[in-house]
């Protein structure tokens, strides 16, 4: 008996000795679990936020081509939208002149090869340094008939729907060009009322029949003008040409207003030749309109004539008004001659 008790303490001996080592095995894998657990859970949102990072740029590269598409459809100078015109005319900022403004550039002695310099010309813009991702690429046709207008002279309603240019900004989340308040939004149509409409009609018939008539009266009145610009001691009549010529040709070469020989010519919207004294009296005391046509007309508005008319005029060949001189030198020298006169009088 006691060699087998003996015995049954040495296997209960081992037995424990095996379960303290497994216990042992258990509680370190316990612990590695344990750290490792932090770093898999550090991978995990590692990833997510990755993964969060690329919807984000995804989002923001999509919201980049959509403002930038949305340009394609927008004006460079007013910010008007392409689809409003039946055509979908558009012209390229950056791109060269067209035939048709070639041609007036000509006829006014100027030269342009790009349209930056057009642009900067007429609405005073700097589009060299254009960003395609902010600014837009192209101009509208209502732009593009305001830069004929302003070079050719020729008199045409072209209504421009901004006071000035359009400011262009990067896409933002308050966006202007991605948002719907950009493009508007359809008021509801009111029913007129009749007595109202009635009695506008009265009162605007009543106002234009008046304006037609004071209209009448101060344009037909050419003594008015004559007495507002009272240069006939600065100009010269036309009466001293050496020349009969044509009648015609005559009124082409004097003032609008004075009928004297031009001086210091300016050259209206409407294609009027004035002096500049004249027509800017008739401006301060009439009205900002042609004393010739009534055509709107302002003081930044006049230009002066092409540089073969300047030349034409300055070699007119005209009588020397003093007493007993019967020279005749050319009109562009006429005021050098008369200082001569003074000169030898003077001594």
């Amino acid at each position: 008996l006691p060699e087998g008790s003996h015995l049954a303490n040495n296997n209960k001996g081992k037995v424990a000795a095996s379960l303290d080592k497994v216990a042992e095995q258990q509680d370190g894998a316990v612990a590695l679990m344990s750290q490792q657990a932090p770093f898999e859970t550090g991978s995990d949102l590692n990833k997510s936020m990755q993964e969060t990072n690329k919807d984000a740029f995804r989002t923001n590269y999509r919201e980049a081509e959509t403002h930038q598409a949305n340009l394609q459809h927008l004006c460079r100078i007013c910010g008007g939208s392409f689809k409003t015109d039946p055509y979908k005319r558009s012209h390229p900022v950056h791109g060269p002149v067209d035939d048709e403004t070639q041609a007036i550039l000509r006829k006014k002695e100027k030269r342009a090869t790009s349209w930056p310099d057009l642009l900067a010309k007429v609405f005073k813009i700097d589009v060299k340094g254009d960003i395609d991702t902010i600014h837009p690429t192209h101009f509208c046709h209502n732009c593009w008939t305001m830069v004929q207008r302003k070079f050719s002279n020729s008199p045409c309603e072209v209504y421009f729907p901004r006071n000035g240019t359009m400011e262009w900004h990067p896409h933002s989340s308050s966006c202007d060009v991605c948002s719907t308040s950009f493009r508007g939004v359809k008021r509801k149509k009111q029913a007129p009322n009749p007595q109202l409409s009635k009695k506008l009609r009265i009162v605007v018939g009543r106002a234009r029949k008046i304006r037609r008539v004071r209209n009448m009266r101060q344009v037909n009145h050419k003594g008015l003008m004559k007495k507002i610009a009272n240069c006939k001691k600065i100009h010269l009549s036309t009466k001293i040409l050496a020349v009969d010529y044509p009648a015609d040709f005559v009124k082409s070469i004097s003032c609008q207003v004075c009928e004297h020989i031009l001086s210091d010519p300016v050259e209206t919207t409407c294609k009027h030749l004035f002096c500049r004294v004249c027509i800017l009296k008739c401006l301060k005391v009439m009205g900002s309109y042609c004393p010739s046509c009534r055509y709107p007309c302002f003081p930044t508005d006049l230009e002066s004539p092409v540089k073969s008319f300047l030349s034409i005029l300055n070699n007119l060949a005209v009588r020397c008004s003093v007493p007993d001189c019967h020279e005749e030198v050319p009109l562009g020298k006429y005021c050098h001659h008369l200082s001569r006169h003074k000169d030898v009088k003077d001594k």
